[in-house]
Parts: C-alpha cells; structure tokens; sequence
C-alpha cells in the first residue's frame, strides 16, 4: 500500500467526531473544488460505527458531508450565476462524488437556486434528498432579508418549491426562519398541514433556540434543526446539545465561516491537525459543505 492509499485509509477507519467533521468539511470542500476526492470521500465513506451517515427523520440516509446551493447564484445571492452552465456543472459533480444532500432555500436568488438544482439533477439519482427552506423573503439584492411566517404564505412557498424542484413531495422542508410577527405555532401548523397532505416529508427548523424547538414539536415532528456553527461562532451550542440530546438533524451553516473571516487561527489549526489544505486560503470567502 503506497503513502496516499495509507493515508485515505487512515481516513476511513478513523470515527468522525464533531472535531474531525470540521476538518473532513475543511478538506472536502477544497477537493470538491480542485475535483479531488481523497478527503470528501473519508468523509462521505461509512466506517465501522456507521457514523457517517445520519438518518434524517429516522428513514432519510444522508451522507453527513452535504452540499449548500445558497452560493451557486448571482452576486449577493441575486439572480443568475454570472456562467449558468458552470453552476450545473457543480451540482453535478457534488452528486457524482457521493453527496446525497442537497440543500437550498426559496429565497437563494430567489427562486434561482431551486431552479438551477432541477436543471441540473433532474431526473434526480437515486438515494438524493432535496432539502429546501421558506419563510424568509428577499425583497431586493441590497436590502435586508425579510421574514414571513404567515400561514397562507408558507402554504403558497411549498406549492412554488414542489413546481421549481419538479418534485411530487419535498424530503426535507424548513422553517427558515421565525417570524415575529407570527406565533410559530400557526407557521408550523400550515407546514403539518401540507405534510399531512402528502407534500412534505419532513419538515425542519432554521435559526432557532432550544425554547423554539420544543414549541415547534409539540406542532409537528421536526426532523432537523439548521443553524449557523463553526469552530469560531459557537452561539449555536446549546441547540446542538439539545438535537444530541433528542437525536435530532443538526445542519450547520456556514461551517467554516462562509464569506467571513474567522479570527484566532481557528480553521488554520483544524487544517493542519487534519493534514487538509485551508478551504479559506484555497478559495476566500468559499464553502461547500453549507453555504
């Protein structure tokens, strides 16, 4: 066995802790980039506790590496990417190097990147689970991001997403954010509705607190919680530990930062504890993994 095939099977058979995550995110994301895939595939590969792949809802296998496609539309998340093609080039390589998550937003351009997604994928593989996100509205590329949590809204945001996504039913579909202008009982209510309804499978929270979760739950079961979390933005802790506690999803955004600097050397020294190449230093401002 030469140096390289040792070392990916290093990779393999190590278990994937919340430290070693971050650094397999790291790596995946720059392989995924350059269209290696040693690291990405350490981190997609299934060891022997099984802990690289996560059952979303307890019947969803996922490969806990997924892919974000908030970034593969136009400037500040605004219309078209400037090389359309390029885009649907990128979704369908992430698939073809074994991600089986793909996950986006109604207000990603809007409605850009749901749409570059079923271009792209469509007929979608086998075993790929669509996740996608409403409630959250853009009412201009420079101005500021909008809640709406009404019911009759969230009803109208499922309907649009089914059609863009080409979809007879969404596998995952969250909350982006709360409204607070709105109970979020009534908004979870209009979501059970639509999945009692057969259109949604699971239904998901975004940027929320433990308090959100439970009153969201005593709704409708909830499947996944997606916040943002990184080794340098920690203010999401206490709802991980409350998803570790009840086994809930937890989908991080913005893993290793997105497009803000993270201080302190903090991915520097995951990087190297893992042997990976910064995604930060390889590609500013770039993630794969989520956003």
């Amino acid at each position: 066995m030469n140096n390289q095939a040792a070392g990916e099977q290093d990779q393999l058979e190590r278990p994937v802790t919340r430290r070693r995550f971050v650094g397999l995110t790291i790596g995946g994301g720059a392989a995924l980039l350059s269209g290696g895939s040693a690291i990405l595939r350490a981190a997609m590969t299934a060891n022997a506790e099984g802990n690289s792949v996560f059952k979303i809802g307890g019947d969803l296998s996922v490969i806990r590496l997924g892919f974000g496609a908030m970034r593969i539309t136009g400037y500040r998340i605004w219309g078209w990417p400037k090389d359309r093609d390029e885009a649907r080039r990128v979704l369908k390589r992430a698939v073809e190097l074994g991600v089986n998550l793909i996950d986006t937003a109604d207000a990603y351009g809007p409605e850009t990147s749901e749409l570059l997604i079923a271009e792209a994928l469509h007929p979608y593989p086998k075993g790929v689970v669509i996740a996608t996100k409403g409630g959250l509205t853009r009412p201009g590329r420079w101005r500021r991001w909008v809640p709406n949590g009404r019911p009759e809204y969230l009803k109208q945001c499922v309907d649009g997403s089914l059609k863009r996504l080409r979809l007879e039913w969404i596998d995952l579909y969250q909350l982006h954010t709360v409204d607070p202008k709105v109970p979020i009982e009534d908004s979870l209510g209009a979501l059970k509705e639509m999945r009692d309804a057969g259109k949604i499978r699971h239904v998901g929270l975004s940027n929320v607190e433990p308090e959100q979760i439970e009153r969201a739950r005593k709704i409708v079961p909830i499947a996944t919680v997606q916040n943002q979390y990184n080794v340098a933005n920690r203010r999401s802790e206490n709802a991980l530990k409350y998803c570790e506690k009840e086994g809930l999803g937890f989908m991080p955004w913005s893993p290793v930062g997105g497009g803000r600097s993270l201080k302190g050397g903090a991915v520097e020294a995951v990087a190297k504890e893992q042997n990976a190449t910064c995604i930060r230093r390889r590609s500013p401002g770039c993630c794969i993994a989520h956003r």
